[in-house]
C-alpha cells in the first residue's frame, strides 16, 4: 500500500504564497495522477489541480494563473505552488494519487490533509 503525507499548510495573508508538498512512500507498480483538492467547512470537497505520470496539468478555473502543481518522480513527491492567495483558498487541502499496484489493481489513496488559512 501506499501512504501519502502532505506537508506546507498555514497561516498566510492574502496575496501571499505557500508552497504544498506532498510525498508517496510504499510498494506499489506505479504512481499514476496526482491531484490536490480542498474543502472547505460546509462545502464539499474540490479539485484543485491535478498532474499526470507525463506531467499534463489540469486546473480548477478558480486557481488558474495563481496555482502551479508540479512533481518529482524520482522522489514520488507532488507539489502544489500557490501565489496570490484569497481568503476564499481557505480550506484543508488534500493530495491524491492514482496507484497501480504489483497486483495491477488501481486505487486512490489520500493524505490526511493540511490546513491552509488566509487571512484578508
Amino acid at each position: 500500500q501506499v501512504q501519502l503525507v502532505e506537508s506546507g499548510g498555514g497561516l498566510v495573508q492574502a496575496g501571499g504564497s505557500l508552497r504544498l508538498s506532498c510525498a508517496a512512500s510504499g510498494t506499489a507498480f506505479s504512481i499514476n495522477a496526482m491531484g490536490w483538492y480542498r474543502q472547505a467547512p460546509g462545502n464539499q470537497r474540490e479539485l484543485v489541480a491535478t498532474i499526470t505520470s507525463g506531467g499534463i496539468t489540469n486546473y480548477a478555473d478558480s486557481v488558474k494563473g495563481r496555482f502551479t502543481i508540479s512533481r518529482d518522480n524520482a522522489k514520488n513527491t507532488v507539489y502544489l505552488q500557490m501565489n496570490s492567495l484569497k481568503p476564499e483558498d481557505t480550506a484543508v487541502y488534500y493530495c491524491d494519487a492514482l496507484i497501480t499496484a504489483i497486483s495491477r489493481s488501481s486505487y486512490h489513496t489520500w493524505g490526511q490533509g493540511t490546513q491552509v488559512t488566509v487571512s484578508s
